[in-house]
Parts: C-alpha cells; sequence; structure tokens
C-alpha cells in the first residue's frame, strides 16, 4: 500500500487516543473501527496525519504504553483487519497513518521480558540488569545500584528474585528498559518498524527516545539532575540514525519525544542532513506553571518565562536548520484551556473558555513548525475536575496523590492538585454529543465524562460560524495555504511594558509579513508599535475588529502586509 506523503511543513497532525475516540462496540472502550469511523469528520477538519497511541496488546499499566506484543492489536481496540480498513480508508481521504512506538522499555510480561526470566542468557542481555550495592552475594539484593527515581515517583530500580538482579525502569515498575548497547536490541526495534511501515504506515512518533542511551557510568544522582541524568545519552544520535536507516523510514513524517531535552541536541535530532527524525516535541514550554519546577506544585503560568522559551526554541531552531512540533495538549498533559485561563463560560460564546481555546490554537498553529492537535482541542475540551482520587485511572496520578499524603499536604488539597495536573485530564472521552457517555460509548466508558460535555461536543461546533471547531478548520486552512506560515522565518516581537503577558511574533517571506499578537491576561493591556498600522486583519478571536495599539481579555489578533 503505497505511503502517504505530504510536506511536513505545510502538515496539520490530529492526535488520537485511541482508548478515548470513538468506541464502536459498546465495551466502553475507544477501538480503530470507532477511528473509521469518525475519519470524515477528521476530513472535515482537515488534518493530514492522524496519530495513534499505543493500541498494541498490553496489560494497561499504564495506559498501553507498556507493549506485550509489538507485532498485534489488542482484541479491545480491535483486529488487524480493522487495523487495514482504517489505513485503507484514511488514503482514501489522503489522510496519513502514524504510530506511536514505544522503544525505550517493553511491558514485564512481554515475551522477551519473560524469557529472560526463565533464565535465556540471550533475552537477559536486552534489559538493563545491575547487582545491588552492599550485596553479600548471590540471593542477597542489597540496596539499588543508584538512587535514580522512575518517572512515576520511587526508585528506578526493581529487584527481580528470578533474575537474581535489579533491573532498571525509568518509567513504571512493569516497565523493564531494553539495553540499547546490545546490537541485537537495535535490530529487534529496527524490525518493528519495518513490520508496520510495511502496512501501509505513513509516519512514527517515537516515544521517550532521547532516553534510549543510558549514562556510559551509572553513578548517583548527586546534582538534582533527575532525567536530565539520562536525556540525550552518548549513543543516542547514533542508534538513531541506525534506526532510521535500518528501519527504511529516511524521509517519511516522523517526530520523537524528548524528555528533559536540550535545544543542541534537538537540533540534531531533526537537520534533515543527520537524516534522524523530521521533527522533535521538546516541553520545557509546558512547565512554566511547576512552582520550582516540580510537577505537583502548582504556580500560576509564568507568561515572561513562556515568552522566553518560545523565543529560544523557535530562534534557535530555525538557526540550526532543525524543526520543531507545535502542540500544548496531548494523552500526558492537563488541557491548556484551563491551564491558561478558561475557566469561565465552558461552552458559551464570549466566555474565556472560547477566547482562551482560540487564542491559544493562534498563537500555536502560526509558528515556525508543525502543528498537532490532540483530540478535543478543536472542540474546547477541558479538564474534568473529578471529586475524588478514584474517579483517576492513570498510575502516576494515583502514585502521587499517596506521595502528597505522606508528605503532609491534606486529601483535598492533594486532589486539587491531582486534578490540576494528572495524565487523565487529557484521556477522558471525546465529547461527541451531549448524549448519555458523550456519544463517545452505548455502554460505560472506561473513565468519567466532564459534565462540560453538556455544552462542548462535536454535535454542537460543527458548522455553526463562530464555533472552536470552525476556527481550527479556518486555521487549517491558512496553515495549508500560506507560504509564509510554512516556509517563512520567525522572530519574536517586543510587545511593550504595558503587555507584560503578551506574546508576539513575525513570520516573514520575501516582501510578506505576518504579524501575531496573543494576550494570556484577563485585563486589557496596550501594545507597543508593531508597525501594523497599514496592515489587514486576517484573524482574530472576537467577532468585531480589535482596536488599535490594543488588546482585549485574551485576544489574539494576526496581521498581514
Amino acid at each position: 500500500m503505497a505511503a502517504i506523503e505530504k510536506d511536513f511543513r505545510r502538515s496539520v497532525v490530529y492526535q488520537i487516543y485511541v482508548k478515548s475516540f470513538c468506541d464502536s462496540d459498546g465495551d466502553g472502550v475507544g477501538d480503530l473501527p470507532g477511528i473509521t469511523g469518525k475519519l470524515d469528520y477528521l476530513a472535515r477538519l482537515g488534518v493530514d496525519y492522524l496519530w495513534l497511541t499505543p493500541f498494541y496488546p498490553s496489560p494497561q499499566r499504564d495506559g498501553g504504553y507498556d507493549i506485550s506484543d509489538y507485532r498485534a492489536v489488542d482484541p479491545v481496540y480491535g483486529t488487524m483487519d480493522d487495523f487495514d480498513e482504517l489505513v485503507a480508508q484514511a488514503h482514501k481521504r489522503e489522510i496519513g497513518i502514524m504510530l506511536d512506538m514505544v522503544l525505550c522499555h517493553t511491558s514485564c510480561d512481554h515475551e522477551w521480558f519473560q524469557r529472560a526470566l526463565a533464565g535465556d542468557e540471550r533475552y537477559r542481555a536486552y534489559y538493563i540488569l545491575r547487582d545491588g550495592r552492599g550485596s553479600s552475594g548471590p540471593g542477597d539484593p542489597g540496596q539499588p545500584p543508584t538512587n535514580w527515581d522512575c518517572a512515576f515517583g520511587g526508585s528506578a530500580w526493581k529487584w527481580e528474585p528470578r533474575l537474581g538482579k535489579w533491573y532498571l525502569h525509568l518509567h513504571d515498575v512493569s516497565q523493564p528498559d531494553l539495553d540499547w548497547t546490545n546490537p541485537e536490541v537495535r535490530e529487534a526495534c529496527a524490525d518493528v518498524v519495518r513490520f508496520w511501515k510495511e502496512r501501509g504506515v505513513d509516519g512514527f512518533r517515537f516515544d521517550v527516545v532521547n532516553l534510549i542511551s543510558k549514562p556510559e557510568v551509572f553513578e548517583d544522582d548527586l546534582s538534582g539532575q533527575g532525567r536530565s541524568l539520562f536525556a540525550d545519552g552518548p549513543h543516542v544520535h547514533e542508534y538513531l540514525r541506525e534506526l532510521v536507516a535500518r528501519a527504511g523510514i529516511d524521509g517519511m513524517m516522523t517526530v520523537g519525544e524528548m524528555a528533559s531535552t536540550t535545544l543542541e541536541n534537538c537540533v540534531r535530532y531533526t537537520r534533515p542532513e543527520d537524516h534522524e527524525l523530521s521533527m522533535s516535541f521538546s516541553f520545557h514550554h509546558l512547565k512554566v506553571d511547576y512552582a520550582a519546577g516540580k510537577k505537583w506544585e502548582l504556580a500560576e503560568p509564568d507568561i515572561g518565562q513562556l515568552r522566553s522559551i518560545f523565543r529560544t526554541w523557535q530562534e534557535g531552531m530555525q538557526a540550526g536548520g532543525g524543526w520543531n512540533a507545535l502542540f500544548w495538549d496531548n494523552h500526558d498533559q492537563p488541557r491548556a484551556v484551563t491551564r491558561f485561563g478558561g475557566r469561565a463560560g465552558v461552552g458559551e460564546r464570549g466566555g474565556s473558555w472560547e477566547r482562551v481555546g482560540k487564542m491559544l490554537a493562534v498563537c500555536d498553529f502560526l509558528m515556525k513548525g508543525t502543528p498537532y492537535v490532540y483530540q478535543g482541542d478543536e472542540l474546547g475540551m477541558v479538564n474534568p475536575g473529578y471529586d475524588s482520587i478514584e474517579q483517576f485511572r492513570d498510575v502516576e496520578s494515583r502514585n502521587y496523590y499517596q506521595i502528597m499524603l505522606e508528605m503532609g499536604k491534606g486529601p483535598a488539597e492533594a486532589l486539587h492538585v491531582v486534578n490540576e495536573r494528572s495524565r487523565d485530564n487529557g484521556r477522558t472521552p471525546m465529547q461527541w454529543s451531549s448524549a448519555p457517555a458523550a456519544g463517545f460509548t452505548s455502554g460505560e466508558p472506561w473513565i468519567g465524562i466532564p459534565a462540560s460535555a453538556r455544552l462542548v461536543n462535536a454535535e454542537a461546533e460543527v458548522g455553526v460560524e463562530g464555533s472552536m471547531f470552525e476556527f481550527y478548520r479556518s486555521l487549517v486552512k491558512l496553515r495549508h495555504a500560506s507560504d509564509v506560515i510554512a516556509t517563512g522565518e520567525v522572530r519574536f516581537l517586543d510587545a511593550g511594558e504595558e503587555a507584560p503577558k503578551v506574546i508576539a511574533y513575525e513570520r516573514t517571506l520575501g516582501d510578506e509579513r505576518l504579524v501575531v499578537a496573543c494576550s494570556f491576561a484577563d485585563a486589557p493591556c496596550r501594545l507597543a508599535d508593531l508597525g501594523v498600522e497599514k496592515y489587514e486583519v486576517v484573524l482574530g478571536n472576537y467577532d468585531d475588529a480589535p482596536a488599535p495599539g490594543a488588546l482585549r481579555p485574551y485576544e489574539a489578533v494576526v496581521w498581514r502586509s
């Protein structure tokens, strides 16, 4: 089956969290036929690629990112025939399919790890196994080999008596890390990618791929580096080039999720001449509301810091010849509309909900890079605001709720933090209608439906002038049609001392100039002279024209020379 080939600079990617998109059989879990049934909706939106989160067999300890078989479809999501039909139907609509490749770790249920547990030396060498510190000999675990913490809390090491070793898991304890120093592991991973390419897949997203190369020497983290200690390791670029070449995916649409990465490394990951990836996800801009840099400590978003991060990454990637993936939301993030002030008037015209949602879309879509729409962004979906920790399903959220209680926080305070930070905020079912279960399923959904679904849903927005959906649709069209947005230079502008919460930038190509100004403030502000007095207004998120030299609360305006 011929792959879809599109210019990634002009493309828009739509991320689908398969478990929560559309349930076709009433079991409360989204599935592949459900996606196929919604392809006309996605074609109407105008997106070019669909990135599907893992639908492979999995014990679901980490939402499917704990994979027990890389070459199959979990029966809860359908069959391989269902997958082939999805690819065929998407291609008929000129939409490409991108798959999530989780090659940093497997599930402990994977055949490779099970064979390691059974004593097979070949497969023991697939994983990172170490003796404990202070061990007196075989059978005595001693202490973990290092003081490293895993992403979900607690030690990154697990003693396994059947191995007689500690195994490394940088994520959940059920996700042992693969040892990429082993050439056989690297070939096995390339073979997985080839398998799906040969089934007609058009692109790939690589999960935490900058963690595949570990430090040369395993030592304690004494400087508080955390995940930065493992990121962008000594052989990561070599391994990526090898993977791309062996799998035969050079030139395909590819993106890497880069944890705790650096600008310099992301330039190298994405420069065409280095033959690694098309683009990279980095997450620095989504930590501007972390108090003291800690995810589970809340703070108001620091818009000055946000502006600085965007400028550094936009202008820095441009200077180095790299390419950004542009996004606010994904399956691991709270909803940006809630996060950046859109808590009022949810589902109603004119509330901060609408202003913030459209402003964020403008800010993101018109930068230099490839925009990613996470399912529900185009509707303005918000955090659900659950009443109990029992309503959460995410292993990280449940773990940190307990950690916060142990640190002395009360249940109400801990629940508030989880409601603001949980990955489940982005995993609630897609809101198709105001019907029971938001039209997602005819059964009992695997996770609770937000109350906002009554007003915020596709049925209420598709084809409705001025709706969030139609606003996103207009942005996709603009992205496709505009050379200056696709390939022009980017430069950030000074919005002035009276506009501390405004992010402004220009895109230029030849004689054409596009100026974008987005206010993250809940009050009006005055703008410095951006040189747009004779420009036409191309787009805005208010129904009437902007006032000269000023922005209203959460206003976004795009001017063109």
